[in-house]
């Protein structure tokens, strides 16, 4: 399971946890410009924007999860089991598998407006990449400095909603876990007041019990309502140091430690947390084994070739001693 979030200081900061029980090899992937872009059902893009994120690159080909283009705006996929639908090619529609889409949207897009009028003539298509990668049921998250977006492709077709929140999770449809909110409207970052009776000396005895009701399970509903208070609630500095450093704190609000979740012999963790300035094209990680931040520039690469750049994850803790 995953959280993506967005976060707007003096710049604007896209990014997400990457919640699961095991790693496909994911790295980070820079997409220059002039690397051909082939896609199943439609023509090769030899120009485009430049993307980073991180992907899985399989046989060449980057498989994204999440990414940001040169334009500063970002898409991440999250599971959507058991609701996501794809189809099959339909003559006269820009027929996109689900593996190609955050590079279809990405390489050709540059701001939210622009990605919700292609998706009018899109037809999502249940075309696997491989025997061995079927199409991972996903709903997306698309974003610029501006506004956000959810895109759901369901059973009667594809919606996108517009995401005020600039949050999403996994499960329920996201129009549900919107509505959900309405259930956590009395939560404050302030102390509460006595509403409960003027006849009884009742007080807080805790900083903090503003929030009290707060959900901290791992749910994908009670994460999505955990990431909102604590993102429409957070204040930082403007510095890109703070703002980095607050964006950590939002996502490790919602992060999974290893044993509370099993998953089966197994135990979902959260893999990788991602923070991307989308506007200095900086992308930020840490795993979860190493707390330290590391950061990837696109633009201290050749964005003008024709190769992928790519970048493994540094995984091991790193401690730094002071005496």
């Amino acid at each position: 399971m995953c959280t993506a979030a967005t976060y707007k200081t003096k710049d604007f900061y896209f990014g997400r946890t990457l919640d699961y029980d095991c790693s496909y090899g994911e790295e980070i992937t820079i997409t220059p410009r002039n690397f051909p872009l082939p896609f199943r059902h439609l023509e090769v893009m030899q120009s485009h924007y430049a993307l980073i994120g991180m992907a899985h690159v399989a046989q060449g080909y980057p498989l994204y999860y999440d990414a940001v283009n040169d334009r500063g705006l970002g898409m991440a996929g999250l599971n959507f089991v058991g609701n996501a639908v794809y189809r099959d090619p339909v003559p006269g529609r820009n027929n996109v598998a689900q593996f190609e889409f955050i590079p279809w949207i990405l390489a050709q897009c540059a701001t939210v407006k622009e990605a919700v009028g292609l998706l009018k003539e899109i037809n999502l298509t249940n075309t696997p990449f491989s025997r061995d990668l079927p199409p991972a049921p996903l709903h997306w998250i698309i974003a610029d400095r501006e506004e956000a977006v959810t895109v759901e492709s369901v059973a009667d077709g594809m919606h996108i909603y517009p995401n005020p929140v600039g949050i999403l999770t996994n499960n329920p449809p996201f129009p549900e876990q919107l509505f959900h909110l309405n259930n956590f409207m009395h939560l404050s970052p302030k102390d509460p007041e006595n509403r409960f009776s003027s006849a009884l000396p009742l007080r807080p005895y805790s900083r903090g019990m503003g929030a009290l009701g707060l959900p901290g399970d791992l749910s994908s509903q009670s994460r999505f309502v955990r990431a909102a208070f604590t993102k429409m609630n957070s204040v930082s500095g403007k510095t890109e140091s703070e703002s980095v450093s607050q964006f950590f704190h939002i996502l490790g609000s919602v992060e999974q430690q290893r044993g509370c979740c099993d998953t089966g012999g197994k135990f979902e963790v959260t893999i990788y947390t991602s923070c991307c300035n989308a506007q200095k094209g900086i992308y930020y990680y840490t795993t979860y084994e190493n707390h330290q931040i590391t950061a990837v520039d696109l633009y201290r690469e050749n964005l003008e070739g024709s190769e992928l750049s790519r970048y493994s994850l540094i995984l091991g803790e790193h401690i730094k001693w002071q005496n």
